[in-house]
């Protein structure tokens, strides 16, 4: 297992842009487990951004910080687990935010990560709960989303659809 100040690797073809100065970037991470189903968290009802739905894990990049260094940061804040692979570059959305309407780009990645995902260390001041969907439980991704928004839901059945686990 790496330790928290190794770098994660990255695959070969893996894209990671770098911000323009005054661009606002997000992270996320889709996890899976070993069943193939996805890791998802609900965000708290009190949260600005998307309350009471279900993400990713993930974030917002800080200043000076690379998208890796933020990707790794979020995956252990919100999970404490840490990032071992980033498999691939998923997409890269961009979106105005509800809460001061600044247009941000966020870039979602298939990761790996080392530690107990029967447990994470979840940061229960941002979320309620978290589940792990698979096929079957794909439509709960859209509760108390807004109709057409489906990010989060297109990426994980992108990612369950793609079978990422077969060569």
């Amino acid at each position: 297992m790496p330790a928290d100040d190794q770098p994660a690797e990255v695959g070969q073809d893996v894209e990671i842009p770098v911000p323009k100065e005054g661009e606002v970037w997000t992270v996320g991470a889709v996890i899976l487990n070993q069943h193939g189903e996805a890791f998802a968290q609900k965000r708290s009802p009190d949260r600005r951004l998307f309350p009471n739905t279900w993400d990713i894990v993930g974030g917002h990049v800080e200043p000076g910080e690379t998208l890796l260094e933020a990707l790794a940061r979020e995956v252990r804040e919100e999970t404490g687990w840490n990032l071992r692979r980033v498999r691939r570059l998923l997409g890269i959305a961009t979106w105005v935010g509800d809460d001061d309407g600044r247009v941000r780009h966020e870039a979602d990645y298939l990761v790996e990560v080392d530690g107990d995902l029967d447990d994470p260390a979840l940061e229960w001041s941002k979320h309620s709960a978290y589940d792990w969907f698979g096929p079957a439980d794909l439509d709960r991704l859209k509760e108390n989303r807004s109709p057409g928004e489906c990010l989060i839901f297109n990426l994980i059945n992108k990612v369950l659809q793609e079978r990422p686990d077969k060569p």
